[in-house]
């Protein structure tokens, strides 16, 4: 985006909310205009997720103006203006990668990420341990990735799979035990415990635990349609069917499924 075109942008933004402006425009305040910066910032990584261009494209035009917008509050406010903000995450940036703007070397990615901490710890006046700041807005899945992958940067990290895997079955056996003695304060604890284990797991893989849960959602959704449309066809009703007929509707519709499971999957 131009300077041009971000003066132009700021230029709408002062029109709207100015005397002869749009209503709704005037009346927001940061706090009022905070769920739909939110609200935008889900429906561009949607899109993303979609692969569709022009989606992608609009959506992203969609944040700039909620981001200019709410800048704009604040400069109203006399606290900032968005040249402010620019400018500073232009040194945040140049600062938090030396490698690319000295001379400074490191030997990985993991050591860059450390560094990247470090530089980010010093910042805040915080020592590396204290800089588990991720934000609690974000959804449960992401936070706890986040938070797992800063721990790690840290040095607090599993020294192979094997040992991860050992440790879940640890926690799942805890959570059997748990719910086995329908104890809900325990069962919570353990799943909690169990779920942190497989996002540890996800992060170590590269996997993103967000996209992962979202696509078993949809999985389940299509799996459960598939099921349903076999049952009507054979003309049952789901809430009459015993369990053991209702774990093999499951099978024969995950077996119609784009990635057809084993005979013991459910």
């Amino acid at each position: 985006m131009s300077s041009q075109k971000i003066n132009d942008l700021i230029t709408l933004i002062t029109k709207l909310r100015g005397p002869n402006g749009c209503p709704w425009d005037q009346k927001q305040t940061p706090e009022s205009f905070k769920p739909y910066l939110l609200e935008e910032t889900h429906e561009l990584a949607e899109a993303i997720d979609s692969g569709d261009i022009g989606h992608i494209k609009e959506e992203l035009g969609d944040l700039f103006f909620q981001a200019s917008f709410l800048g704009n509050l604040y400069a109203e406010a006399g606290h900032f203006t968005i040249d402010d903000c620019i400018q500073g995450i232009i040194e945040k940036m140049i600062r938090r990668h030396p490698h690319v703007f000295t001379d400074e070397k490191f030997a990985s990615d993991e050591a860059i990420s450390r560094n990247w901490q470090k530089i980010k710890a010093d910042e805040k006046k915080k020592e590396p341990s204290d800089i588990i700041d991720v934000p609690k807005s974000l959804p449960a899945l992401t936070r706890a990735q986040r938070v797992s992958s800063r721990i790690a940067n840290q040095g607090f990290e599993w020294s192979s799979d094997g040992q991860l895997m050992q440790k879940l079955q640890e926690e799942m056996a805890e959570l059997q035990v748990a719910v086995k003695e329908n104890n809900d304060a325990d069962m919570k604890e353990e799943i909690g415990d169990v779920l942190i284990m497989l996002i540890n797991l996800c992060r170590r893989k590269g996997f993103y635990s967000e996209d992962l849960m979202h696509d078993s959602v949809d999985g389940f959704i299509e799996r459960f349609s598939t099921m349903t449309t076999l049952i009507d066809e054979k003309q049952d009703k789901l809430a009459d069917l015993s369990d053991e007929e209702k774990v093999a509707c499951w099978r024969e519709a995950k077996k119609s499924g784009k990635n057809s499971p084993t005979e013991n999957d459910i």
